[in-house]
């Protein structure tokens, strides 16, 4: 039996923070953007990340790539 992965596409999440909590931490929450190319390159979907969240008010702290493999057991 062979295993074969296959990447399937990406998803970009990204973290920025919306404000500060009445103790002083900050308030953040996160968007997902599906639909990325498995074959996308990391600095591209890191610039396309900060190119957006340069057009909001709000400051993105984190950017993160899930990627999607589809696993086939080969028999």
């Amino acid at each position: 039996m062979a295993l074969v992965s296959t990447p399937i596409g990406s998803i970009l999440v990204a973290q920025y923070q919306v404000g500060v909590s009445g103790t002083g931490g900050p308030i953040t929450r996160q968007r997902s953007l599906s639909g990325i190319k498995a074959s996308a390159v990391d600095q591209d979907i890191y610039d396309v990340a900060t190119a957006l969240f340069d057009l909001l008010d709000y400051p993105l702290l984190q950017v993160r790539r899930d990627d999607r493999i589809e696993l086939v057991d080969e028999v």
